[in-house]
């Protein structure tokens, strides 16, 4: 049986209006080429659908029956393809984000209103969690795309770089080293300092290099979050170390920042997903919203 929706949306015009000539002209086609669709139907069924004379045409007994289903096949399909319409115009949709702790509290939730504002209908979702984390929630497929620092490489994971800012370092305002406009890592050295646990130490002591001898990494208070470690900073048990992005927070705690140099350290961040995984219209647009946002304004 090889029935095909053009023969079903024939059927159901000449069924509606009781008229080959009214059922063409719904469908804008020729009353020679309805005739043909009914015909194909009618072949491929192995039914007569219509009963014809030479005054009126109504549905056979088992067409009446078929009717009711074929037309709510069809309104299915409208249904359908309105909704296809309305992800692809972005009138609906939603986009599932992870990221980490420091970015969910201080860069994305602007970023998701300025997105939001633009596209109201789009549900959007931020999954805060740890940054080692990041990557499994998009292996897994609860989240449509990760954000955070550059991970070792997953081949199942694709990742492109968003943006790169330099390390600085946090302390009260009160603070001796407070007093310099611009510092060095070696005027790190001998201070108590907090640090993020996980990769971030052993990466920024290897990117520092030389200038880190004076860092003692096993002397370093490692905590979980970011906010915690403000909170010891503005207590003053050390200092920190983090991105230019995360000032708005920086400055809820009380807290300053100083750029380091000496050299200049920088912490790339990127956008993860899933290799072979194709993004919703909503993500994709989501996405070309942050490299556009973060390439340009917020961080220039």
């Amino acid at each position: 049986m090889n029935v095909t929706l053009r023969q079903l949306s024939a059927f159901v015009a000449v069924a509606e209006t009781g008229s080959f000539t009214l059922a063409a002209e719904r469908l804008c086609i020729t009353q020679s080429a309805l005739s043909g669709l009914i015909k194909e139907l009618e072949t491929s069924l192995g039914l007569r659908l219509f009963d014809r004379s030479t005054r009126r045409l109504r549905l056979s007994d088992t067409a009446r029956e078929l009717y009711p289903q074929i037309e709510k096949i069809l309104h299915d399909l409208d249904g359908v393809v309105s909704e296809v319409g309305k992800l692809k115009a972005l009138q609906r949709g939603s986009v599932r984000v992870a990221v980490s702790q420091l970015l969910a509290c201080t860069l994305l939730p602007e970023l998701m209103a300025g997105f939001r504002a633009q596209h109201p209908g789009v549900q959007l979702r931020l999954v805060d969690c740890a940054v080692e984390s990041v990557m499994a929630r998009v292996f897994s497929g609860e989240v449509d795309m990760g954000i955070g620092p550059e991970r070792e490489a997953n081949s199942d994971i694709a990742a492109e770089q968003l943006f790169s800012l330099p390390f600085m370092a946090v302390m009260p305002p009160g603070h001796a080293l407070a007093r310099r406009r611009t510092l060095q890592w070696h005027d790190l050295s001998g201070q108590s300092l907090i640090t993020l646990q996980g990769q971030f130490t052993e990466l920024l002591v290897s990117d520092v290099g030389e200038a880190a001898r004076g860092l003692h990494k096993e002397n370093f208070m490692q905590v979980t979050f970011m906010t915690t470690a403000l909170a010891l900073v503005r207590a003053g048990l050390g200092l920190t170390l983090c991105i230019p992005y995360a000032r708005s927070l920086v400055e809820q705690f009380g807290l300053v920042m100083r750029p380091v140099g000496g050299p200049v350290v920088e912490r790339s961040f990127w956008l993860f997903t899933r290799r072979g995984r194709a993004l919703s219209p909503a993500a994709q647009e989501f996405r070309s919203f942050l490299q556009q946002r973060l390439r340009t304004s917020l961080l220039c």
